[in-house]
């Protein structure tokens, strides 16, 4: 887990360019995009603290901005002059992750542990330094265990005057009903595919035919919109993907892709996890003084511990990985769907429009909504704890059936 003054500039979540987002058009909210109902109520509770709540819940789709509309806020009631203007020193440290009375948590592993929340909440107990509130900001709450949760509730129900906490997670159903009961929920919506493409345009300087195509195939998911537009390759890796699922007419070739795409998402992710698992031990020999690469007895147990937590973190990206990847079968599934339903509705993946067309024409609506449900199952056992690959499997196998 990553507990930090407002996770710094390059945590999980954190805006990808906070001086280009405190420079924008509205402030601390400049990048907060599509959500203009959600914007106001916080600008509203924001304006009266003596009615604001102090536990939230900001719910939303994955790519939503749930944590971007929570590090908005936070500027908003750190803001000197009250509004989130996004020019005050107040503003411009809370949105470049510097500002000592907003902490950020978000973790890369499967789970947030009890002993971290314990720390959180004891950092909740102290009054701000600088600033008008203490503000929390949980990213990934959903990863708490009800024991974590357990830890947390005190905090929630009696929290000191000047403390302010926001948990994020994709829906209020993923926390305790004893926490989600003592927040204040606010739901964000899935932005449209032209206010993403405007928003990696204006922040991140995208070309606009790349903007466009990063923004309609990432469906909303401003994250991986700006991954598709930013990463070499990785939006034309996501259309052989689509061409390898459309293809696809027999058990074996099913097998092989299955096993094809763990492979890859393994790779990634172990590439990914050995990158931090250096740093930290880097940081960890820094802290402790030791140049020389000679770890005493006494501080083993803690290397050992920054291992454990480096294969869980890769067991998550595993997951993340093959979950993006269901993501975009749902995607052209449910383009197939719209053709075999003649919905008028613009494709997706209309790089492999060809494609879809010679699918649809062979299937039928309701083979392809069942298919659609087949991913949903997919994606509920990996985060089950199925074994990928037998998940992959079971599901690329029986779309090969359908599409023979």
């Amino acid at each position: 887990m990553t507990t930090t003054d407002q996770g710094g500039p390059g945590a999980p979540g954190a805006p990808s360019n906070p001086t280009a987002q405190a420079a924008g058009g509205d402030g601390a909210w400049a990048d907060v995009v599509g959500q203009e109902a959600v914007v106001a109520q916080f600008r509203r509770a924001a304006s009266s603290p003596e009615s604001l709540a102090q536990a939230w819940l900001i719910t939303g789709p994955p790519g939503s901005g749930r944590s971007t509309a929570a590090r908005a806020f936070a500027a908003t009631l750190q803001c000197e002059v009250g509004s989130g203007c996004g020019r005050c020193h107040a503003c411009r440290t809370v949105l470049a992750g510097t500002h000592p009375d907003v902490t950020v948590v978000a973790t890369d592993k499967l789970s947030i542990a009890k002993d971290e929340v314990r720390a959180l909440v004891m950092t909740a107990q102290r009054a701000p330094a600088t600033g008008a509130h203490r503000v929390m900001i949980v990213e990934d709450a959903d990863r708490m265990s009800a024991g974590t949760f357990n830890v947390l509730l005190k905090s929630i129900e009696e929290p000191p005057p000047a403390t302010v906490w926001m948990l994020c997670a994709p829906s209020a159903e993923d926390l305790a009903p004893t926490i989600r009961s003592r927040c204040r929920q606010v739901t964000l919506s899935v932005p449209s595919s032209d206010v993403v493409a405007e928003l990696l345009r204006r922040r991140d300087g995208v070309p606009e035919d790349l903007a466009l195509r990063a923004a309609r195939a990432s469906q909303g998911h401003i994250g991986l919109a700006l991954r598709y537009a930013t990463q070499e390759g990785a939006l034309a890796a996501r259309e052989d993907s689509a061409r390898t699922l459309l293809s696809l007419r027999g058990a074996g070739q099913a097998v092989l892709a299955a096993q094809e795409l763990v492979d890859r998402a393994t790779a990634e992710a172990k590439t990914h996890a050995d990158t931090v698992a250096t740093e930290e031990k880097e940081r960890f020999l820094r802290s402790a003084g030791i140049d020389d690469g000679k770890i005493p007895p006494s501080l083993r147990s803690q290397v050992r511990q920054l291992e454990e937590d480096a294969k869980r973190r890769q067991t998550r990206l595993v997951r993340d990985v093959l979950d993006r990847y269901l993501l975009d079968v749902h995607s052209v599934l449910r383009d197939v769907m719209s053709r075999q339903l003649a919905t008028g509705s613009e494709l997706v993946n209309v790089e492999v429009a060809g494609e879809i067309e010679q699918v649809a024409a062979n299937g039928s609506g309701s083979t392809t909504l069942q298919l659609l449900e087949a991913v949903q199952e997919a994606r509920n056992r990996i985060s089950g704890n199925v074994p990928p690959l037998l998940a992959i499997e079971a599901l690329l196998a029986r779309i090969a059936l359908d599409q023979r």
